[in-house]
């Protein structure tokens, strides 16, 4: 017995230390932790049970069958989160630079079809070169069936990827269909195909970090939907986001008791919005000062920065918050923005995480770009979601909702439960100089007459009185009661109950 418990110690070690001294060191140069440092930051302390520590590739062909590393480049299991279970796959760039085989494949798979069975999150730490070369198609075989699981598990469990190294060629998918990918600065990257294939097919010489930096994937392409410092710290972000998620589709989002009280009342949101309507305010300010103790987690901060999304509580429930930002291009909805409040929406309504719309959007961005770029289809990505989801919706319109834009935004019409505005608010078709100059557009060379008319109009729609006559609104609130009244109307919704007409899926303009 002695003797065969001691092979097994032997055959622990061996896998503890992957690549080998050497290679951790390298790991560490980077700034980089190695897969098991990370999974022990990201988990309660001892509650990590791993699966598969012995499994070996079984590829014979280039020499590799003199080179068998104990866990084959991944580490694989579960444990909890904050108490709460969680799996993970996290890849080891000390065995094999990360790379894919057939065998690593079929660890990631045990775990990921094993979450769905429990009800239970997918974390994926990745840091891969990619396939492994010397297996050919096994490997490539081994990517299409966590693509598969991918798409059968997404909306039934929470699926993160948290990109730490290299991610290239058809490694980049997985991350892709899942619900939420993060990056690290200067230590991760994305790309279908590298700078030298870029180079070769297309001449144009790029970095790494120029093609799928963590930077240019948040800022620019939107693939990333958060940057961190470093390992430790998108580790500790990645906890602090699973609080606000619930395990699986059949579960409500975890309540946490809060000492804020819902009927806290805040007078400087009072003058929040400038006398100015064309002035700019910042709604994150509106944000932080409504939910529990200050407290919002934005996602998607560096991309399409005209909206806002991410998630906070309201009496120590999770809600989703889709907000417009006046302070960039003055909150209109644009290609970028639609696409990304589109795609949070539906990740809450398919875990049941209630949505609050904050609203001042003076329409849809004009232009060719726009046009040709295809907002039509893009903002009604938008449409759809808010239409499609039936979780409480909660909105609160506190300047401008003009045009389509106010009917995609949560509005009464397409499912909107409960739509506040506050004294501030202008509902119309347009704004009034606009719209004068259509409805009177014999009257333009007259100066007075048009100032009259545009007068009429700001009377007539300027405020939000006409959209509350109509019943589209619920009430007109003061600013500083917002917390107050939306408590209450996300505490009256808790019960609510609607199915959509049974369907196979829609058909989302993508």
């Amino acid at each position: 017995m002695s003797e065969i418990v001691q092979k097994l110690e032997e055959k622990r070690a061996e896998a503890r230390v992957g690549g080998g001294q050497r290679r951790i060191d390298v790991q560490h140069g980077k700034g980089k932790l190695t897969a098991r440092e990370r999974i022990d930051v990201l988990f309660d302390e001892g509650s990590f049970e791993e699966w598969d520590m012995f499994v070996e590739h079984r590829c014979v062909d280039f020499g590799m069958a003199d080179q068998k590393v104990p866990g084959d480049g991944v580490v694989t299991g579960y444990g909890t989160v904050n108490g709460r279970p969680v799996f993970v796959y996290s890849q080891d760039f000390t065995v094999f630079g990360g790379s894919l085989s057939e065998s690593h494949a079929n660890k990631i798979l045990k775990v990921m079809e094993k979450a769905v069975q429990v009800g239970a999150p997918i974390i994926g730490l990745n840091d891969s070169g990619g396939a492994r070369i010397q297996e050919g198609v096994a490997s490539l075989a081994g990517y299409a069936d966590v693509f598969q699981q991918n798409v059968m598990a997404s909306g039934v469990v929470p699926q993160i990827s948290m990109v730490m190294g290299p991610c290239a060629g058809g490694a980049v998918y997985s991350p892709a269909i899942t619900d939420f990918i993060f990056m690290v600065k200067d230590s991760s990257y994305m790309f279908v195909t590298g700078p030298d294939v870029v180079k070769t097919v297309t001449h144009e010489t790029v970095t790494q970090e120029e093609l799928g930096g963590a930077m240019t994937h948040a800022s620019k392409s939107g693939v990333a939907d958060g940057v961190f410092e470093n390992d430790v710290e998108a580790l500790l972000q990645l906890r602090r986001l699973l609080d606000f998620l619930p395990l699986n589709n059949k579960e409500k989002p975890p309540v946490i008791p809060t000492s804020d009280p819902a009927t806290r009342e805040d007078f400087s949101l009072d003058t929040l919005v400038p006398d100015n309507a064309n002035k700019p305010y910042d709604m994150k300010e509106l944000i932080t000062k409504i939910v529990d103790e200050g407290d919002f987690f934005e996602v998607g901060e560096h991309f399409a920065k005209n909206m806002i999304i991410g998630f906070g509580r309201m009496e120590g429930q999770p809600v989703g918050i889709v907000a417009n930002q006046p302070m960039v291009l003055a909150g209109c909805l644009d290609i970028e923005s639609s696409r990304k409040a589109a795609r949070f929406v539906r990740f809450c309504d398919c875990f049941s995480i209630p949505i609050l719309t904050l609203v001042d959007v003076p329409g849809f961005m004009p232009g060719t770009d726009q046009e040709y770029g295809g907002i039509i289809k893009h903002g009604a990505k938008l449409l759809f979601a808010y239409a499609e989801a039936t979780v409480p919706k909660v909105t609160v319109i506190t300047r401008k909702a003009y045009g389509g834009a106010y009917d995609v935004m949560s509005s009464k019409h397409i499912g909107g439960d409960v739509n506040f505005a506050w004294p501030t608010a202008e509902i119309a078709v347009m704004g009034a100089k606009g719209a004068v100059e259509i409805i009177f557009r014999q009257d333009i060379g007259d100066s007075k007459k048009i100032a009259a008319r545009t007068k009429e109009y700001e009377d007539n729609f300027a405020n939000p009185f006409r959209a509350a006559n109509l019943g589209f609104i619920d009430d007109v609130i003061m600013p500083h009661g917002t917390r107050r009244r939306v408590c209450n109307a996300l505490a009256m919704l808790r019960t609510k109950d609607v199915k959509n007409p049974w369907k196979k899926h829609g058909n989302i303009p993508l």
